[in-house]
């Protein structure tokens, strides 16, 4: 307690004495004096009490103050210390970076003297081996007898079998690569530009035979400054031919629909005997109607044969227009129902979608039915007509790969190609002779037999595939892939086939030996 305290305690007794003076006790004036003496003394001690304390409590404080300035001074020297500490590492560590910088540059200019000093060197080796290796040239052309452009010609030589190994290698690479894409695709779009354009029409009987009843028919057909025969020309679209055959009229036409239907007309009008522009007009319309019931009957009749139902009546229309259509000689629709039931038979024996492959089988080549009328590939066309009259999607797709142009997404679209491929395929379903077909399988083989290193060679696939077994011995990998080559080069230049042929050169070394 401060002295202040007891200074106020004091004067309250003084006031609290007087106060009882004033109230007017009884007591002597003695007593008051005695008593005011004892007052005056204990505030006095109470004053030095007082002084006494607060004069330890700032003694205290000041011991604490100092206490705490003592400890931040020796916490900021402890800091300094370690400030210092740091400084004086990253200075030593300065100084050493200094001296690595300084032995790096002297070992760069050791390294460069060295290397100038090498250069040097090997420049004088250079000049030394030089001279040598004209002193040997010398040597050795008058050891060999031959000049250095000779023996050049030696070495390129052997390069050039070196590289000719390395090319080998580097085509079979690339060619196994590429060859299911671009070669594939190449030969699918000639194939089928020269299967649309050109070889189905030479193919393809363009003319039919009208027989007459007498050769006095002829001026009758013809009419009087030729009306009659421009009339019928001109109705079916297709060209009379009247020449010196006796008792015939040649129509000649690319469609056989139109031909069909001229040949109906011209016949009928023979029967009749009045022949003038209106009566051929009647009498094409009437052909025109009797071909349209005979190729809804006959696609009816396909329908039929394969058992596939359901179809949209414009598609059974269109299958019965490929009655008139052919490919290499094979009638599309028989070719068409060919393909529905061998994709039938392999799917039972797989255990697939029977009716699902006879479907696709039947549908795959329907756009072939107007493919000279629409601009596209059949394949592209008959996905389209597909499509158009909401056949399934699996239809669809056996359409759109069954040459290979799309992905298969089906076994059933599997069995639909190789049907195709069957029927194609197979000795007799295109227009060739027998003779010509063994003469052209002959030829192959004599191709693949007259490369060196050939054991064996067979013709397979009706023709479409040639394998060739190599002595393994005689020929290596690269060479097999180069004699594929070469083999393919001297069959595109010296046959003549449809489609494509398949070159497989088989290398095997087999190792055999007998325990006994």
């Amino acid at each position: 307690m401060d002295w202040w305290v007891y200074l106020l305690i004091g004067a309250g007794i003084v006031v609290g004495a007087a106060g009882g003076i004033f109230a007017g006790s009884a007591r002597t004036k003695k007593n008051i004096e005695e008593k005011f003496g004892k007052t005056e003394e204990a505030m006095r001690k109470l004053v030095t009490d007082a002084q006494e304390k607060a004069e330890t409590a700032r003694k205290e404080r000041l011991l604490e103050a100092k206490e705490e300035i003592l400890r931040q001074k020796t916490e900021m020297e402890h800091e300094i210390r370690e400030r210092r500490n740091e400084t004086q590492r990253t200075e030593r560590r300065l100084l050493q970076r200094e001296e690595m910088l300084d032995k790096k540059q002297t070992n760069l200019e050791n390294r460069e003297e060295s290397l100038a000093q090498q250069g040097k060197d090997l420049k004088e080796k250079i000049d030394a081996a030089e001279e040598l290796r004209e002193r040997r040239a010398g040597e050795l052309e008058k050891i060999a007898q031959m000049t250095s452009e000779e023996a050049r010609q030696i070495i390129i030589a052997s390069v050039q079998r070196d590289a000719y190994h390395d090319a080998a290698i580097l085509v079979r690479d690339i060619e196994q690569k590429a060859k299911d894409e671009a070669e594939k695709k190449a030969r699918n779009i000639i194939s089928l530009a020269i299967q649309k354009c050109a070889a189905d029409h030479v193919a393809e009987t363009t003319v039919s035979v009208v027989p007459l009843p007498n050769d006095e028919m002829k001026g009758r057909i013809i009419g009087r400054e030729g009306r009659n025969i421009r009339a019928l020309e001109t109705a079916t679209g297709i060209d009379l031919i009247i020449d010196d055959t006796p008792e015939a009229v040649i129509l000649s036409g690319f469609d056989p629909i139109r031909r069909e239907i001229a040949r109906i007309a011209l016949e009928r009008l023979i029967n009749d005997g009045r022949i003038h522009p209106t009566r051929i007009e009647e009498m094409v319309e009437k052909a025109k109607h009797e071909v349209d019931n005979q190729i809804r009957e006959t696609g009816e009749q396909a329908v039929f044969e394969t058992s596939v139902h359901g179809l949209h009546s414009e598609l059974v229309k269109l299958l019965g227009r490929m009655k008139y259509r052919t490919s290499y000689g094979q009638n599309v629709l028989k070719h068409s129902v060919e393909v529905s039931h061998l994709a039938g038979m392999m799917a039972a024996e797989l255990g697939a979608d029977v009716a699902l492959a006879k479907r696709a089988g039947l549908l795959h080549d329907i756009g072939k039915s107007i493919d000279h009328e629409v601009e596209g590939t059949h394949i592209q066309i008959g996905a389209e007509l597909a499509k158009k009259y909401r056949e399934g999607d699996s239809v669809v797709n056996a359409i759109a790969s069954h040459h290979g142009d799309t992905e298969p997404m089906t076994i059933e679209a599997v069995l639909v190609a190789a049907a195709d491929a069957i029927s194609g395929a197979r000795p007799g379903a295109r227009r060739e002779t027998l003779e010509n077909y063994i003469k052209r399988l002959q030829k192959l083989e004599e191709i693949a037999d007259s490369f060196e290193g050939v054991e064996k060679s067979f013709a397979i696939q009706a023709g479409r595939e040639i394998r060739i077994i190599v002595k393994p011995e005689d020929v290596n990998d690269s060479g097999a892939a180069i004699m594929a080559k070469e083999i393919v080069k001297r069959i595109e230049k010296e046959l003549e086939y449809p489609g494509q042929i398949k070159v497989n050169v088989i290398r095997e070394l087999r190792a055999t030996e007998f325990a006994k």
